[in-house]
């Protein structure tokens, strides 16, 4: 059993505005604030958050979530698909769905205890998400959208046939951002590993763009 603390609303707030590369909504911090407590609850029992981060769990897992938001621009008509698999504890995936409204997001996730959480969450938190309670394989279950504008992917390691096969339902413009240690991600032929972005904290933690080949 793991606990995590208990925080002030108030400090959380303020914590999540100071570690976002933008000014966050105050819909957005509602929804996070519900995504911290429920987080908490589940995870007295689901060890969602393992013991080793539960004292930097602002930094470490929504800190590093809303670092990407950048690489997930809001405009003001409806946005892109954005696919996040192996949703887990919501990250990235429930933060960016939070801060990014008028994105179509699903959140994949093959564990039922996780998925039942991620419900949850997306219910009491109002958000506009689907979530899909599948194991991803090749070929792909049938609810994973045809094209896919951003494919996030945080401490996950996809087969080979598999992350091929994700990669080939990005949009001409789109991007699979990878939450990487030190070694690159790989991209099958007719991609390419693009920028990586720093996340704030760590000597070798960076999000790693893959994309198609220009």
């Amino acid at each position: 059993m793991t606990n995590l603390p208990t925080l002030d609303h108030t400090h959380f707030r303020r914590r999540l505005q100071s570690l976002s590369p933008e000014p966050l909504p105050e819909s957005t911090l509602a929804a996070l604030w519900v995504h911290y407590e429920e987080l908490r609850k589940w995870n007295r029992s689901l060890a969602l958050i393992g013991p080793g981060t539960t004292g930097e769990v602002l930094e470490r897992h929504f800190g590093e979530a809303l670092t990407a938001l950048p690489l997930v621009p809001e405009t003001p008509e409806a946005s892109g698909e954005l696919l996040d698999v192996g949703s887990g504890a919501g990250f990235p995936g429930l933060v960016l769905a939070a801060a990014r409204p008028r994105w179509r997001v699903t959140l994949v996730e093959a564990r039922q205890r996780k998925w039942s959480f991620l419900l949850t969450v997306a219910r009491k938190a109002t958000l506009s998400v689907r979530c899909l309670d599948a194991r991803v394989t090749a070929p792909l279950p049938a609810d994973i959208p045809a094209e896919i504008e951003r494919l996030t992917l945080r401490a996950v390691r996809l087969p080979e046939p598999v992350a091929a096969a994700l990669l080939a339902r990005l949009g001409p413009t789109g991007r699979a951002l990878h939450w990487a240690g030190s070694e690159d991600p790989a991209a099958p032929p007719g991609f390419e590993v693009g920028p990586s972005h720093p996340l704030p904290g760590s000597a070798h933690r960076r999000i790693v763009e893959v994309r198609r080949t220009r």
